[in-house]
């Protein structure tokens, strides 16, 4: 059985775009093209586009070992019977067909990620089959690979591409290694690297449309925005998503409380038990109460309280009572008779004569 080719992992912008609407028929236009191609590269177009009575897409070694040619001699056909279509006569009847077609990129910003455009031209796939042949034919649509940088996408002005591009780069760089942005700050961010391309593109849904083409920048459930090795942004399992719940909610959260927010904020199944164990285990939370978890970036210190205090000591010297309670509750998440108590134990701490403490 020959090998098909195989669809890449799909990935859209926040907002997909609108599915469009032209006054062509797509069946009827590429079947009139088709019919301008010799019939031994008809047969290759129809197989390479998954133009037949299946969808399915087939790849030159596919075709070649059903034909028993080399993967060479196919990619000649097809380019000859791409060529041929070209210049037919069918091919220039066609010219509004692809006016239209340039017109919708232009309008939902000129660069589209590859998978979002074709789910917008066509309903199935053997209707985006169809304007991906269309694609192709045209010259007036470019189309560039997937690198390590961004997804394989369509565009119809290189030099405004170009701009998107060395804008994605220059934002990428400007974030953090490890931290998040807030949606209207990257957006903000992106316009800044933008000087130059059109204002009319502008606009909130067009500027997330971009930013998706990155493979280098992304965000998280809570619409944050940074580099999508940040852990913040590439969310593996309940660890990260515990961080994303507690961040939410600003202070300590009790470790049944993270589990349910999971459930609430992500529609993610969490077991109580299970979020416990991976609060415990995950450096970016610390046991700061009983059940009580805060995360390590708000300043929160691991250990008892009796640690805190003598760490505290040890660090800004002898203090007063009410200093070293303040200090302690900026790094813990306890009441202010536990502090005392463990405090006034004197086999660790020593009340001088000024009043202040200092640590034994």
């Amino acid at each position: 059985m020959g090998k098909t080719v195989k669809a890449p992992k799909k990935r859209t912008a926040e907002k997909k775009a609108a599915t469009a609407s032209f006054s062509f028929d797509s069946t009827v236009l590429v079947k009139r093209l088709l019919a301008a191609s010799p019939e031994r590269a008809r047969e290759v177009l129809i197989r390479r586009f998954g133009l037949g009575t299946t969808a399915t897409r087939e790849t030159l070694e596919a075709i070649g070992d059903r034909s028993s040619i080399t993967r060479e001699r196919v990619r000649q056909i097809e380019a000859a019977g791409l060529d041929a279509v070209r210049a037919s006569k069918a091919f220039k009847e066609a010219g509004s067909a692809f006016d239209e077609i340039a017109s919708y990129i232009q309008s939902i910003g000129v660069i589209v990620p590859e998978e979002e455009l074709l789910s917008a031209l066509g309903k199935d796939e053997k209707s985006r089959n169809r304007f991906r042949f269309l694609l192709v034919l045209n010259a007036v649509f470019f189309r560039e690979r997937e690198t390590n940088d961004f997804l394989s996408r369509w565009h119809v002005d290189t030099a405004t591409a170009k701009s998107i591009h060395d804008a994605l780069s220059r934002l990428y760089s400007s974030l953090p290694d490890n931290e998040v942005v807030s949606e209207a700050e990257v957006l903000d961010r992106f316009l800044d690297e933008l000087k130059g391309v059109n204002d009319a593109y502008k606009d909130e849904e067009v500027l997330k449309r971009w930013l998706s083409i990155s493979k280098r920048i992304g965000s998280n459930p809570l619409s944050e925005w940074g580099r999508t090795t940040a852990p913040a942004i590439r969310i593996k399992g309940i660890r990260d998503y515990a961080y994303l719940a507690i961040k939410r909610h600003g202070e300590p959260m009790h470790f049944s409380d993270v589990a349910k927010a999971i459930g609430t904020l992500f529609s993610k199944k969490a077991h109580i038990a299970t979020t416990h164990n991976e609060l415990i285990k995950d450096p970016r939370f610390v046991l700061v109460g009983r059940g009580l978890y805060a995360l390590t970036e708000w300043g929160y210190k691991p250990g008892v309280v009796r640690d805190v205090i003598r760490e505290t000591l040890e660090e800004k010297g002898p203090m007063k009572k009410e200093e070293i309670i303040k200090q302690v509750k900026e790094a813990r998440f306890v009441k202010d008779n536990t502090i005392l108590v463990n405090l006034n134990d004197s086999r660790y701490f020593k009340r001088m004569k000024d009043g202040r403490y200092s640590a034994v």
